[in-house]
C-alpha cells in the first residue's frame, strides 16, 4: 500500500529561530527576513510577489490557529549595479503579531507554490517538525534549507499525525476498499466500539499476539481512514443541505456543527485507542480492567489485574500496574499521575511523536514511563529512545506481574 511521500505536498523548508528584529515588536517593524542563501535555495533569484501563505501558530498547550496572508520575495537591489540583495516581506497578520524572539519558524513551499509558514514556541512541536522535514537544529539564529525530492519520508502514521496538527489531511490511500467496508453505515456515525471491531476485521493478517506494535498502528490507520471517509461524505450533505434560519444564515448552527464534528474527531481517537488497547490484552490473555475506580474516584485507563485486586489490601501492590492511554499528550500527562496511589510506578501509552527531552525527563522523576508504539521511537532523540518502552515490553512486564 502507498500512502504518499511528503515530496507529494512540499517542494522544500527553511527552518530558523527568530531574532527580535525580525518579530513585530515597539523596537522592530520590519516585517521581513534578510534573503540568505537558504532561502534563494527556497525561492530561487527570481522575484516573486503576493505569494499565498497560511500563517500557523501551535503551542504545546493550546488549539493553534491560523490567518491566510502573503508573502513577497524580491531582490532590492534589481538593475542596479551592485550586488544583489534579497528580502522576503510578510503580511501583519495575528500569527506574526505572537511571533517572539526564540519562537521558531518554519517556512515550507506546498508543490502549488503556495507557502506554509508555522510558528511556535513548544519544543515538542520544534522536534516533530525537524523529523518530518528532516532537519538538523541549528544552535545560532540562521536559516537551514532542506529540499524535499523523491527520497523523502513516508507519510506514515507519525508523518500523517504532525500533519494533521498542521490542517493538512494527505489524501486516503485504498479509497474504494475502505468506501466498501462503510457502505453498510450509510449517512450515520456506529459507535466507536463496532468502527474498532470493524478495523480489526478488515485486516485479519495482523497479530495481536505475534507484533503487537504493528497490530496497533495498523488497526488505528485503518480506523481513521473509515472515520475519515464517512465524515467527509456526512460532513459534505450536511453542508449541502445550506444553514438557514428564518433571519437568513444560520451562523450559530453552523459553529455549533463545526465544533461537533472536532469535538468528535478528538473522542472517537481517544476511544478508538482503549478499544484497539483492550483488543490486545484479551488476545495475550492479560486479566485487566477499563476505567476502573481508585482513590477520589480516579479511574485509569487500565487497571491489572482490576479492580477487586486494587481495593484488597493484601493484594501485594508490586503486582498492580496502571496503564494511562492518551493519543495526543500535550501537558494532560500530569493527570496520570494521581490516578493510582497505591501502585508507585506507572505507564501512560501515547501515539504523540517527538515529545520533547525536557517532558520525558520530568515524566522520569515523577516515576511515569512512557509507552509508544515501537514505529514512533525513531521520532524521538536518541538519548530518549534508550529509556523509551514499546508496546511488547510492556505487556512482558504485566505478565510477569500476573504471573508472580
Amino acid at each position: 500500500m502507498r500512502r504518499g511521500m511528503l515530496s507529494d505536498l512540499f517542494v522544500g523548508v527553511v527552518s530558523k529561530r527568530l531574532t527580535l528584529v525580525e518579530t513585530i515588536t515597539p523596537e522592530s517593524n520590519q516585517h521581513e527576513f534578510q534573503g540568505t542563501r537558504p532561502l534563494r535555495h527556497l525561492f530561487g533569484d527570481e522575484d516573486r510577489r503576493q505569494i499565498a501563505t497560511r500563517f500557523l501558530y501551535i503551542s504545546g498547550e493550546q488549539e493553534a490557529f491560523s490567518e491566510d496572508g502573503f508573502m513577497s520575495w524580491s531582490n532590492v537591489r534589481k538593475g542596479k549595479p551592485r550586488a544583489a540583495e534579497y528580502h522576503l516581506y510578510y503580511s501583519t497578520n495575528a500569527v506574526t503579531e505572537m511571533m517572539q524572539p526564540g519562537d521558531h519558524l518554519f517556512l515550507a513551499l506546498q508543490l502549488d507554490g503556495a507557502m506554509l509558514a508555522i510558528v511556535t514556541s513548544s519544543a515538542t512541536i520544534q522536534n516533530q517538525l525537524f523529523w518530518l522535514f528532516g532537519l538538523e537544529e541549528q544552535e545560532e539564529f540562521a536559516f537551514t534549507y532542506q529540499e524535499i525530492g523523491e527520497g523523502s519520508a513516508e507519510l506514515d502514521f507519525a508523518a500523517r499525525y504532525i500533519l494533521e496538527e498542521l490542517g493538512i489531511e494527505p489524501e486516503e490511500p485504498e479509497a474504494d476498499q475502505i468506501d466498501a467496508l462503510i457502505e453498510r453505515f450509510g449517512m450515520a456515525f456506529p459507535t466507536t466500539a463496532v468502527f474498532s471491531e470493524l478495523a480489526r476485521s478488515s485486516l485479519p493478517h495482523m497479530s495481536a499476539q505475534d507484533d503487537p506494535d504493528r497490530a496497533l498502528i495498523s488497526w488505528l490507520e485503518r480506523e481513521e481512514q473509515m472515520f475519515r471517509r464517512l465524515e467527509r461524505r456526512i460532513v459534505a450533505e450536511r453542508i449541502g443541505g445550506g444553514f438557514q434560519s428564518p433571519d437568513g444564515a444560520d451562523v450559530d448552527g453552523f459553529l455549533s456543527f463545526s465544533l461537533s464534528v472536532q469535538n468528535r474527531r478528538k473522542s472517537r481517537a481517544g476511544q478508538a485507542l482503549e478499544h484497539h488497547l483492550g483488543a490486545i490484552f484479551t488476545a495475550h490473555a492479560i486479566q485487566h480492567t477499563r476505567g476502573a475506580e481508585t482513590e477520589n474516584k480516579n479511574k485509569p485507563d487500565f487497571l491489572f489485574p482490576g479492580q477487586a485486586e486494587y481495593r484488597d489490601p493484601s493484594f501485594p501492590a508490586s503486582r498492580l500496574t496502571m496503564l494511562g492511554a492518551k493519543s495526543t499528550l500535550k501537558d494532560r500527562w500530569r493527570q496520570v499521575l494521581s490516578e493510582a496511589e497505591r501502585i508507585e510506578a506507572k505507564h501512560l501509552l501515547t501515539l504523540e511523536p517527538g515529545i520533547s527531552e525536557n517532558q520525558t525527563t520530568e515524566m522520569q522523576a515523577k516515576n511515569l514511563q512512557l509507552v509508544l508504539p515501537r514505529s514512533l521511537h525513531a521520532t524521538f532523540r536518541a538519548p530518549q529512545q534508550a529509556w523509551l518502552m514499546d508496546l511488547d515490553e510492556f505487556l512482558a512486564v504485566v505478565k510477569f506481574r500476573q504471573d508472580a
